[in-house]
């Protein structure tokens, strides 16, 4: 399958080959599948084809357990590109900022959520009278109120439904926005868009790698990211989630 795209950044492409192979380095050791990388360029990629089929919920369970491998593979730091990887990263059609931190919080705020706030005021999905306690949420999280000991998860980055495909052999992930993060961030991102048997998903990852206690709480600080990239682009109503998710985040 070849994805091109004329008007691509410089390394746009590249970016999401060098998070595939990153990805799929843990899959020789049990991690989650990932589309195979042919060739990629210049405004151009073309990947393993991928014949898909329904998800089942032993499939998801597997997934979920190899998906707590992948993670536990590792990052240099939160917010560092792949291995071997020094150009720019992208999520979706937006750049993504690349950090080397060694707080969670600071550059999660930083470099995940404030980028994407800005635009999102600016383009209007987020309005003057939501902006107040989206700050106030994010600046909780940049003072490190929700750091913990883990360390930087080898992330997918962009793990919603669409990036999970099915095929007769299970879970295969495709078009990341890998960087190093945290572990919970990849399934707060499942849990936004609805996947397929997340809760077979979460059972597999839990009996794999235990998640710690409250995770399920820290669900929307972890989409703080997610929803501000829609807001940014994708119109008000993402502006109105932003906004609950940073009133649950208060709430904890």
């Amino acid at each position: 399958m070849v994805k091109q795209r004329a008007d691509a950044p410089d390394g746009f492409f590249e970016a999401e080959a060098a998070g595939l192979r990153w990805l799929g380095e843990p899959a020789a050791g049990g991690g989650a599948r990932v589309v195979r990388v042919v060739a990629a360029g210049a405004g151009r990629i073309e990947l393993e084809r991928i014949h898909e089929g329904r998800p089942t919920p032993a499939g998801a369970r597997a997934f979920g357990a190899a998906l707590a491998v992948t993670h536990a593979a590792g990052a240099a730091a939160f917010g560092a590109p792949p291995d071997g990887w020094d150009g720019p990263l992208f999520i979706g059609r937006r750049a993504l900022p690349v950090a080397h931190e060694s707080s969670w919080g600071r550059f999660y705020a930083r470099d995940r959520v404030l980028p994407y706030l800005s635009i999102a005021v600016d383009a209007g999905g987020v309005t003057s009278s939501q902006l107040p306690v989206i700050r106030e949420a994010i600046d909780r999280v940049a003072a490190g109120e929700f750091d913990d000991d883990e360390p930087p998860a080898r992330l997918h980055g962009d793990l919603w439904n669409g990036n999970l495909l099915w095929d007769d052999r299970g879970g295969v992930l495709i078009d990341p926005a890998a960087h190093g993060g945290h572990r919970e961030t990849d399934l707060a991102m499942l849990a936004l868009f609805g996947a397929p048997y997340l809760e077979e998903i979460v059972a597999g990852y839990d009996t794999a790698r235990p998640l710690r206690a409250g995770w399920r709480g820290r669900i929307p600080v972890h989409q703080l990211h997610p929803l501000a990239v829609h807001a940014a682009g994708h119109g008000p109503s993402y502006g109105v989630a932003l906004a609950d998710a940073a009133r649950a985040t208060l709430a904890l």
